[in-house]
């Protein structure tokens, strides 16, 4: 297959185009390389890219329709899937903006060119932030129009959209909604690359809450299979993608500890008023469509993600949390 990946810089979409690389098929990766996270982490993945002979990369935002298209012109794409984004629920609350120019209407300008192109699959990463204050665990047909963060909501409306896409035009989209996902070289605006950093450099860590709070962590390798089970033709479909199994903030500063064989200093914080209490995907639906479950445990998942950080500490321990 001949697949535009956006984002593809970032952490999942690089893993997803790397897996996507390894069984054959073809990637025209697009990513800005923003600085909304340091950019040298975002290079770092790209070189693994490099690596491949069917990996195409341009630098181009997907909020910009005129440089997008000219790739649309210049390539026949089986499908697409978008994982370009600003991401992250406390950010958001202070450049909404900027979350609602790529989140919903960067997808609008891909929908547009997959209707314009006639491109019939397209595949939009969403996220488990959009179930809000719900009762657990998260089913994907539950209420979610009471978003809690302005991250959310732009994600709520994409998804909106590309259901008017489907619904006009006939295109066949997947909607993975992801949960707390984790692993090597992951974002490090996220909990546990802060934590393993800061606590191997021997820095005081801030936790919001009391640490009980409940993720449902999932590695990436699961979540990016899960998105390349996500391109077969399925009509119209949110499909939670997650551990099935939340656990506390705590176990997971423990096995971070464990694994780095050194003591966290903890700095307890009020609870920020954007996060939620506990998070936790029904996963029946993935399982039934898409025959995708989780693999890897989060013991085993913090460990590889510890052993890498450890294993490039040279160039980690200078990248900005």
């Amino acid at each position: 297959m001949k697949i535009l990946v956006t984002g593809c810089a970032g952490f999942i979409a690089s893993k997803v185009s790397e897996l996507l690389l390894k069984r054959g098929d073809k990637i025209i990766g697009v990513d800005n390389l923003n600085d909304a996270y340091d950019v040298n982490l975002k290079k770092w993945r790209l070189e693994q890219l490099f690596k491949f002979d069917k990996f195409t990369f341009h630098k181009t935002d997907i909020t910009n329709l005129s440089q997008l298209e000219k790739i649309f012109t210049q390539n026949t794409f089986d499908a697409i899937i978008n994982l370009a984004a600003r991401v992250g629920v406390r950010t958001s609350l202070e450049n909404p903006w900027v979350y609602i120019d790529t989140n919903i209407t960067g997808t609008l300008n891909l929908l547009e060119l997959c209707r314009k192109y006639n491109i019939k699959k397209f595949v939009f990463a969403s996220t488990s932030s959009i179930y809000g204050k719900t009762d657990l665990p998260f089913i994907e047909d539950k209420k979610t129009d009471c978003p809690i963060s302005p991250y959310a909501a732009s994600k709520k409306g994409a998804e909106a959209i590309c259901y008017t896409y489907h619904y006009l035009y006939g295109i066949d989209i997947s909607i993975p909604r992801y949960f707390t996902v984790y692993g090597p070289a992951g974002r490090p605006d996220m909990s546990y690359f802060i934590f393993t950093k800061k606590i191997n450099n021997d820095e005081v860590i801030s936790v919001y809450g009391d640490g009980f709070q409940q993720r449902d962590f999932t590695y990436i390798d699961d979540i990016a299979q899960g998105t390349i089970a996500a391109l077969k033709p399925l009509g119209y479909q949110i499909i939670n993608l997650g551990s099935d199994h939340p656990v506390k903030l705590k176990y997971i500063i423990k096995l971070i500890e464990e694994n780095l064989n050194k003591k966290a200093k903890i700095n307890y914080l009020p609870k920020h008023p954007a996060d939620v209490s506990a998070t936790w995907a029904d996963i029946n639906k993935a399982k039934e469509l898409l025959s995708w479950e989780p693999k890897v445990e989060i013991e085993e998942g913090i460990k590889g993600t510890v052993d890498w950080l450890k294993e490039n500490w040279a160039w980690v321990r200078k990248i900005k949390v």
